[in-house]
């Protein structure tokens, strides 16, 4: 009786309208702050093999010695999964409700005008979702990278940016997560309370240029693998 009692506040708010949205906004900007640290290191592989080689490394040591080697990396992975699943189911069933509230669709003209990006969060979210199966099967199983090395993630990188179409799979993932972001991160901080129109201005600008350094970021490297400046 005492287990259901404590579990009964956290299942309403899961269930409500606003406790998914909530969990859509929290989830997102975990997102946002893992995908900004992943570039900063992705970015690292300018700098050669050897020190790419070396970052990859220690990103397997973090937390030593009292954690074994990669249990962060795999404490991290753990973390993700769960906030990606808490993200899409949150995100499905928000559609659902929303598609039932408005069972008549809009005669033409009539709908409320809404970004670009607006009303590609549905279906981008979902091709996102391929892509970051597609990514891990490419770069971290090494099972669609037809000259995966294990341990030498410099070389598997390069390898891949050098098939063009791996590089229109990647471009296309990235300028959808662009779009992703850009709306997502006004979408959370009206979540959270940010309504005022100065906030809401800010909050806009701040996730277009969020959307455009984590873009920009990762794209840089296919480009500079395709442009011969890494090699």
């Amino acid at each position: 009786m005492a287990s259901r009692l404590s579990t009964a506040p956290l299942s309403a708010f899961w269930r409500s309208t606003i406790g998914k949205k909530v969990v859509m906004a929290v989830t997102g900007l975990l997102f946002v702050l893992f995908l900004l640290v992943h570039m900063a290191g992705n970015l690292k592989v300018f700098f050669g093999p050897a020190e790419f080689d070396q970052y990859a490394g220690w990103l397997r040591t973090i937390g030593q010695p009292v954690l074994h080697t990669s249990w962060y990396l795999w404490a991290q992975r753990v973390v993700l999964l769960i906030a990606l699943v808490l993200h899409v189911t949150a995100a499905v069933q928000l559609s659902r409700r929303d598609r039932r509230a408005r069972p008549v669709k809009y005669v033409h003209g009539q709908r409320p005008r809404a970004s670009f990006a607006t009303h590609t969060m549905r279906w981008g979210g979902a091709t996102l979702a391929v892509y970051l199966v597609w990514h891990i099967l490419d770069l971290t199983v090494g099972v669609a990278n037809q000259d995966f090395r294990e341990g030498h993630p410099y070389h598997n990188i390069v390898a891949d940016f050098q098939v063009w179409w791996v590089n229109l799979i990647y471009i296309a993932a990235l300028l959808m997560l662009g779009l992703h972001i850009n709306h997502g991160f006004w979408s959370a901080g009206r979540t959270l309370g940010i309504t005022s129109a100065a906030r809401d201005r800010t909050v806009k600008a701040v996730g277009s240029v969020l959307a455009v350094v984590i873009t920009g970021g990762f794209l840089i490297v296919p480009i500079a693998v395709m442009a011969g400046w890494v090699a």
